[in-house]
Parts: structure tokens; sequence; C-alpha cells
């Protein structure tokens, strides 16, 4: 073995960032998709906490679609919210990293995970 070979024994290889192995990893495993939705789903959430903080812990991106995201919304006030500034956000997601350019905020009435501020289970009386 020659003194250029990287793999020679006693020769250290550049270190990787495991961020930068983890999409070929993943795509391996046939688990793309789960990991652009976890990144996006990180992306939305950091960007919710930047430009909307009360709506922190109540709604939650639940599905990426070609055109849209899919949000998780458990209260009517946080709706209304996101729909407001919903050029903004989407603008702000499409330019993330993580982040995916879409047309449409979809939202549905579904508690999100962990269920949200004030949220104590069960159904509404």
């Amino acid at each position: 073995m020659s003194d250029q070979d990287p793999e020679a024994p006693g020769r250290r290889r550049r270190p990787h960032r495991v961020g930068d192995l983890l999409p070929e990893a993943a795509r391996r495993l046939g688990l793309e998709d789960e990991l652009r939705l976890a990144r996006a789903i990180s992306t939305w959430d950091a960007l919710v906490a930047e430009r909307v903080p009360p709506a922190v812990g109540a709604c939650r991106l639940v599905r990426l679609e070609p055109d849209a995201i899919v949000v998780a919304v458990g209260e009517p006030i946080v709706a209304a919210e996101l729909r407001m500034r919903a050029l903004e956000l989407l603008d702000a997601f499409g330019a993330a990293p993580g982040g995916a350019r879409v047309r449409h905020l979809r939202l549905t009435g579904e508690r999100p995970a962990g269920g949200g501020p004030g949220y104590r289970g069960g159904p509404r009386v």
C-alpha cells in the first residue's frame, strides 16, 4: 500500500458529519420520505416558535403533499392566526433548510401530539 492511500493502516480518514451521512443511509433503508418529513416537522416547529410563539405546541405539521403542507391544529384561534400568516409561513418554510416550496397550507382539526397548551384530554363538553 502506498503512502497516498487514504485507506492505508495508520492513516486517518477525514471524519464525516452524521447529518451528511443520514440521507444516503435513509435512501438505502427506504426511509427517505420519513427523513424528509422529520426534517420538515423540525423546520415547521422552528418557524412557528420564531414567527407565531403563541402557537407553539398547539399545531403540528403532519403531512407533506406535492403542493401543500398539512398542519394539525387543535384550537380555532390558532388556526385563524396560521391562516392570517399563511403566506409569510409558506415563504419562510420554502426558504428554510429542511423545508419545501409549497403553495398551500392545509389545516386539520386534529389535536396535535401533546395536545397543546391547556389540553387536559377527553372530549370537549
